[in-house]
């Protein structure tokens, strides 16, 4: 099983008086309350814990949002471009930029690309659906975003996988005459993809294409079915079944000496989420597009997936957080796994809201030193029933 850091480098310095009275947290707030000197030091800050990362072997998740206090990381090919310069063993996974705001996949690939080279082959790139704040502050349009998003993807992995180019391209939403990536990848014939979705036809499709299937805080029963959506869409599809490196899944994480010291400070870590529920709900809501048909009137109702107890207790028991001293969080892995019918790659989330550098460095240092060798050769899962499948 393989660990891997995921910081969104956020910015819990804005007044309290202004986040109660603001409409949204994220696209709306005014970045007069964003202090680009308390940004170069968090930079600093979290460079830090990716070089230590390095130094241990835990790999690096980078990513992108926009306009908003939750997410700092406003550009992912800059920022990955320094992670590939400032590391030298680790994988460094981009999840990502997103693909359905840019309008140009083949200037997307011509990034990753380079970020591959640069890296020498150390590069995973990830795909995201863009979030509906994202189509705003990126004015982008959110009708067909899913079949755009496809498009994209193949259009970058073709632009990544063709060393005997040019070649054009007509699709349905990009249009390219002459696509002729360099520098070419240095992975060949590309770098591994990923998706980050609990959308169980793209889960399908991620199990038809073999890409690696990540879900964000879907707990045991929601990670369950995507997983074996995944599994029986490649069974129905004639094809082998599938490891546990094809599945990942992101949760916040705080590893301390103790129970009761990662408790203490693992509950700094939900502030990420008491924020994100101020995330523009006009726009999620009623934004044309943004939201499937069958899935329209929950979202119109103000139906929300997120959880509404934020203790760690609470967290613990959904399996969205592991908290703990080292054993306890390899035993909650571990439940999670079988819970889930496999699992090869944890994503920790422990930079998050108000957990400072330093506790945000010594968790890093117990997960590598004491929990990741305590997760290798681990037996199979035994098979189980595969959940019904809505294709």
């Amino acid at each position: 099983m393989e660990l891997w850091n995921h910081c969104e480098c956020p910015y819990p310095f804005v007044p309290a008086e202004v986040l109660d009275a603001a409409d949204s947290v994220r696209a709306s707030l005014p970045n007069r309350y964003c202090d680009p000197k308390i940004v170069a030091q968090l930079y600093d800050e979290v460079f830090e814990e990716y070089q230590l990362c390095d130094d241990i072997g835990l790999h690096i998740v980078t990513n992108e949002h926009h306009s908003g206090i939750n997410n700092l990381w406003a550009a992912s090919p800059v920022i990955t471009g320094v992670v590939a310069r400032i590391t030298r063993k680790v994988r460094i996974l981009t999840l990502g930029t997103l693909i359905t705001v840019r309008p140009d996949p083949v200037r997307v690939a011509t990034e990753y690309a380079t970020l591959d080279v640069l890296s020498r082959g150390r590069l995973d790139i990830g795909f995201v659906k863009s979030g509906a704040t994202e189509m705003t502050s990126g004015d982008a349009n959110p009708m067909r975003i899913r079949e755009r998003e496809w498009e994209a993807i193949d259009l970058i992995e073709k632009a990544l996988t063709s060393p005997d180019g040019p070649f054009s391209w007509e699709g349905k939403f990009f249009t390219h005459a002459h696509v002729n990536v360099w520098p070419r990848p240095y992975q060949s014939p590309r770098p591994e993809f990923w998706a980050a979705t609990s959308d169980l036809p793209t889960c399908a499709e991620l199990g038809r294409r073999g890409y690696i299937n990540t879900l964000l805080f879907g707990g045991y029963d929601r990670t369950r079915l995507a997983f074996d959506t995944y599994r029986q869409a490649r069974t129905a599809a004639g094809l082998p079944t599938p490891g546990e490196d094809r599945f990942s899944y992101m949760a916040f994480c705080y590893v301390g000496d103790t129970d009761e010291e990662a408790f203490r400070i693992g509950q700094k870590i939900p502030w990420f989420l008491t924020v994100s529920i101020k995330s523009a709900p006009q726009m999620s809501k009623f934004q044309p597009g943004a939201v499937a048909p069958d899935m329209a009137p929950a979202a119109w109702r103000g139906a929300s997936k997120r959880p509404t107890n934020l203790s760690v207790e609470s967290l613990i028991a959904q399996g969205q957080m592991f908290c703990g001293n080292p054993d306890t969080v390899v035993k909650q892995i571990k439940t999670f796994r079988e819970r889930v019918g496999g699992v090869g790659r944890i994503i920790m989330m422990t930079r998050q809201g108000l957990v400072t550098h330093a506790e945000a460095m010594k968790s890093f240092s117990l997960a590598a030193k004491e929990v990741l060798p305590q997760l290798q050769d681990l037996p199979p899962v035994e098979a189980r029933a595969l959940s019904s499948v809505a294709e």
